[in-house]
């Protein structure tokens, strides 16, 4: 294309000139004049480029057919609260899974006064159970942190029973 454009373009600068020259010599050419052969070349040089796109073919690509394009279905999710396993064996009728907040750990960790709380989870954190912050509740964090420090001491068939979590939880305020 850019090789048929530039000889197109030659080719009428060349019969411009030519004819410019042949009509009058450059100098007796006023601005007006020249401006005119400017536009003329240049109408000829657009619509060479205009002639080779029309003769060059265009990929075509089809139109989107109209069709049903179904919608997706929102469901509203279902929250449910977590249930932990508590670790050691199972004593009586209680259920191997059961909410944490149900556990001797949590009952016996919410039996102590808030500053006593705080002090376990940071003893915790200090020996890198607890990653949680520091805010003297009972959660999933404290419960993992308790449970994996019990394991790693061999102490955790203690925390089957509450008095079993209280030597625990004192060892830790120590």
């Amino acid at each position: 294309m850019l090789l048929s454009v530039k000889s197109t373009a030659i080719a009428a600068v060349a019969a411009l000139g030519l004819a410019a020259s042949s009509a009058a010599p450059a100098h007796a050419l006023g601005k007006n004049e020249r401006n005119f052969l400017k536009g003329v070349a240049a109408a000829v040089i657009v619509g060479a480029i205009v002639n080779d796109m029309k003769k060059q073919p265009r990929a075509v690509t089809p139109a989107p057919q109209p069709g049903y394009v179904p919608q997706p279905v929102y469901t509203q999710p279902v929250y449910t609260q977590p249930t932990y396993t508590q670790p050691g064996r199972v004593i009586g009728s209680t259920p191997a899974h059961q909410s944490i907040y149900h556990t001797p750990a949590a009952k016996a960790f919410n039996s102590y006064p808030p500053h006593e709380r705080r002090l376990i989870q940071q003893r915790l954190a200090a020996y890198g159970y607890y990653r949680s912050g520091i805010d003297g509740a009972f959660g999933p964090g404290t419960y993992n942190a308790v449970n994996a420090y019990a394991r790693d001491a061999r102490i955790d068939d203690r925390l089957a029973s509450m008095n079993g979590v209280f030597t625990v939880y004192d060892s830790l305020m120590r």
